[in-house]
């Protein structure tokens, strides 16, 4: 029983990072449609970041992550401003110049540091665990699910309590309507794509101390958020949410009941189905277009 424990807690501690990462994901193609492949890159430039900090610097991941979320931004900002504002409507171009994007970031990032791990130390006051009865919990781990809830928080009332929130929801429901009130439709999807990026960032920061932080390191993990993303409902908070426990719970279980190869293929083969019969996903965003 302690065993499966730790391992659901280890699940959740997975599904936490999968969801930070599936948020802007959910964000941008629910807002502006944009299936961006350079996701995963953000999360490598939040990593890259936090270590750069940290080692040059000497400030924690705590102190970092405000930082490394308005760098990485700002990073977003520029290539919706550049390249990504330039192919609307365009899906095709969209993955591939994001695709493109993402392979030049990892280049830049391997010819100007190098390609080797790179090694980020954990906050030491949230070092330890918490243990009760059997289950041992990281201190750290415990930080990063808590934190995850509250991006979570603060994302829902970005998004439906705020001026930016109504002004996004009014551009995705009709465009030529909003502009025609004075909202700026470019504007509103150039924010959004920042901060989807940024929240990217954030989780590139967060899991320094448990992945290895590599050129590549983004790669592996966009795609399991584009399954969140998939099975929670294009565009969908709450789906997102939903979607990352189960994924990662799921994950988790498999690989303690098989191995981890045998428990992905377990995972993919559930989320086939789940898809067969209900194509939207868990919890759908409704949008009028």
């Amino acid at each position: 029983m302690d065993v499966i424990l730790n391992q659901l807690f280890a699940g959740l501690s997975m599904a936490s990072i999968l969801l930070m990462i599936a948020l802007g994901l959910a964000i941008i193609y629910g807002a502006m449609g944009v299936i961006n492949l350079a996701h995963g890159e953000f999360v490598m430039l939040g990593a890259y970041a936090t270590w750069a900090l940290q080692t040059f610097a000497g400030i924690n991941i705590i102190l970092a992550l405000p930082i490394v979320f308005v760098a990485v931004a700002l990073v977003g900002w520029i290539i919706e401003k550049v390249i990504v504002q330039r192919l609307y409507h365009r899906p095709l171009d969209t993955i591939l110049a994001t695709w493109g994007i993402g392979i030049i970031l990892q280049q830049v990032v391997r010819l100007s540091v190098g390609a080797e791990s790179r090694f980020v130390k954990g906050p030491d006051l949230l070092s330890g665990n918490t243990q009760f009865g059997g289950l041992i919990m990281s201190n750290y781990r415990l930080f990063v699910i808590a934190f995850s809830i509250a991006v979570l928080a603060a994302t829902w009332v970005l998004m439906t309590r705020t001026e930016f929130g109504m002004r996004l929801r009014a551009v995705i429901q009709n465009r030529g309507i909003s502009e025609c009130y004075g909202i700026e439709a470019n504007k509103v999807f150039s924010l959004t794509f920042a901060y989807g990026a940024g929240l990217a960032g954030i989780a590139g920061a967060l899991i320094t101390p448990l992945f290895s932080t590599i050129p590549t390191m983004g790669t592996g993990l966009v795609v399991d958020a584009f399954l969140v993303v998939i099975v929670g409902g294009l565009g969908s908070l709450l789906g997102a949410a939903s979607a990352a426990v189960l994924i990662g719970e799921a994950t988790a279980l498999f690989s303690m009941l098989l191995n981890d190869t045998l428990g992905r293929i377990a995972v993919l083969a559930g989320i086939i189905v789940l898809i067969r019969f209900r194509p939207r996903g868990l919890f759908p965003a409704k949008t009028r277009h």
